[in-house]
């Protein structure tokens, strides 16, 4: 008898490590997949995809511009102890190209989620070195294109959700192709020939490509330099001789500029457009939420047609 008690208690306690062993394993494989990301655009579509399932840092919050953006050594620290990074691509984080590709040697999780884009669709302006544009977020369409570069690096990272991923990944690309669809109506508000947007810099060209718009920055693509004072001089001068009603200034650049090109054409400022960035998450404007990626569209799509009618 007391035997069989000895080996009962024995068998239990061989059990009670096996339950916790299965426990701790469980634990892990539920944990939530640590993702670090750069913009504010890119840090919505990881959120969107991922769900409960991930736990994702931005490095780049409102207002900040990716083209001058510099990691901090915080920054690199963060980094290194993702399971996974997402970045825009194109040269957009142009200041933090060295170190992504430090991280992929590494054998890191590390994607740009633009690198599957057919070129044919890309823009390459003749100012911008060969490399093409980066702002693929203002053409609503090709944006639902990088949604499967990003299904596939959460897979990677904890193929147990794989299901999960993907079937999310599906539904995000759906309310994107939405979101487009709205989009070309809201553009049909406006005649063609009104469809002008001036702006701080040339972040809207396939903006302009998707939703019929004609668009000027005073500055290129990039704001690394600043426009010079004969730009200045023949913008004013477009702008008057095409009768504009409203030009833009942008929430990631200095509005001064802007605002003095205003003052001298004689035209309103039609309000503050996100471009670089999105807004302050839970920051409503017109019942839009400005710090997400549908939010900014509507918002931007709305203020330009009301400024421009």
């Amino acid at each position: 008898m007391i035997a069989n008690v000895f080996l009962w208690s024995k068998f239990r306690w061989v059990w009670a490590l096996v339950v916790v062993g299965w426990g701790g394993a469980a634990v892990r494989s539920e944990a939530a997949v640590r993702v670090v990301t750069t913009t504010s655009m890119v840090t919505d579509l990881v959120k969107q995809v991922g769900g409960d399932a991930v736990i994702v840092e931005g490095l780049m919050g409102p207002g900040v511009d990716p083209h001058l953006y510099k990691a901090a050594p915080s920054d690199v620290v963060k980094l290194q102890k993702a399971q996974v990074i997402f970045y825009n691509g194109l040269m957009l984080e142009g200041k933090m190209s060295e170190v992504f590709s430090r991280l992929a040697r590494s054998k890191r999780g590390v994607h740009a989620i633009t690198e599957r884009l057919p070129k044919d669709l890309l823009l390459y302006p003749a100012d911008h070195e060969g490399h093409p544009d980066p702002h693929v977020w203002f053409d609503v369409s090709l944006w639902a294109q990088c949604v499967d570069v990003v299904v596939e690096g959460l897979v990677n990272a904890d193929p147990a959700r794989r299901v999960d991923f993907e079937t999310r990944g599906r539904a995000v690309r759906e309310r994107l192709m939405a979101l487009h669809a709205w989009s070309l109506a809201k553009a049909a508000e406006l005649p063609p020939e009104k469809r002008i947007l001036v702006t701080s810099h040339d972040a809207y060209s396939y903006f302009g490509r998707a939703y019929g718009f004609q668009v000027i920055g005073l500055q290129g693509i990039s704001t690394v330099s600043e426009a010079a004072l004969s730009d200045m001089v023949k913008l004013v001068d477009y702008i008057r001789s095409h009768g504009v009603k409203a030009i833009f200034v942008e929430s990631s650049v200095p509005h001064a500029t802007i605002e003095r090109i205003a003052a001298d054409a004689r035209v309103k400022v039609g309000g503050e457009l996100f471009s670089d960035a999105m807004g302050t998450p839970g920051q409503m404007e017109n019942g839009y939420d400005l710090g997400t990626y549908e939010g900014m569209v509507k918002h931007n799509l709305t203020l330009i047609v009301e400024g421009l009618k």
